[in-house]
């Protein structure tokens, strides 16, 4: 599983002509799922995202996690995330889990987040979506599990 997540000022995700995500400060997590992930890599990678230090403290350090700063998330599925880009000039994504898998897991990500007490936004599983960001910093970092 693999979180590409972005420190954002803000974030929002447009289908059809209608936000249906959007959060003004935290992180976007772009989320990948791959062949083989479980609940467990799931967890794993939540816990990374929410104690990932990446927010500047008050001497400008990065030395504060999304739930230290009162930040949210809006989490949208990416499955580019697992192409394999090795080798010619087309992407694989034979690594990618299987839809409805990856749907299961993005779910999951998403409800344990929320149970977890995060403010947590979504895009919309699968659908042709527009995301927009302010990147702050810009600070992004892939994490994978």
């Amino acid at each position: 599983m693999i979180a590409l997540i972005q420190r954002v000022s803000e974030a929002n995700v447009v289908v059809e002509g209608e936000v249906v995500g959007a959060i003004k400060g935290g992180l976007l997590v772009l989320l990948g799922v791959e062949q083989g992930d479980t609940e467990t890599h799931a967890d794993k990678l939540l816990h990374k995202v929410r104690g990932y230090r990446i927010f500047s403290d008050e001497a400008g350090k990065m030395n504060l996690n999304v739930e230290q700063t009162g930040g949210s998330l809006l989490v949208v599925s990416q499955f580019t995330l697992a192409a394999d880009t090795k080798k010619g000039m087309r992407p694989s994504f034979s690594g990618g889990a299987h839809p409805s898998e990856a749907e299961r897991l993005y779910d999951y990500f998403v409800e344990q987040a929320r149970a977890g007490g995060l403010n947590t936004e979504t895009g919309r599983f699968a659908a042709d979506m527009k995301v927009s960001l302010v990147n702050d910093g810009p600070v992004t970092f892939w994490l994978q599990v």
